[in-house]
């Protein structure tokens, strides 16, 4: 399963990915708006938005490509590495 993660935290980068690995999913994850963030999606699974630091541009630019891939978009308030832990365990039943 691949999975793109919008928002979080710079410093946790390598922790979701690590997380993502142990549930066997390849992971991207964009913590900052660029400029080519739309390409840079590609047609992932699951679209993980942690709301609470991301913009409002990001997250429609990533609502976009989900509609687009038919992707299925989970929203979380806190980006901490427990609260994906809970998404992917729900989502892979890893």
């Amino acid at each position: 399963m691949s999975v793109v993660i919008i928002g979080g935290h710079d410093r946790m980068v390598c922790q979701y990915k690590k997380i993502c690995k142990a549930h066997q999913c390849r992971a991207k994850v964009f913590t900052q708006m660029s400029g080519n963030l739309k390409e840079k999606i590609g047609s992932p699974d699951l679209i993980v938005l942690f709301t609470n630091t991301v913009s409002h541009k990001m997250v429609r630019c990533a609502l976009t490509e989900a509609e687009r891939t038919n992707a299925d978009v989970v929203r979380c308030h806190t980006s901490s590495g427990t609260a994906l832990e809970e998404i992917l365990s729900e989502k892979c039943g890893a």
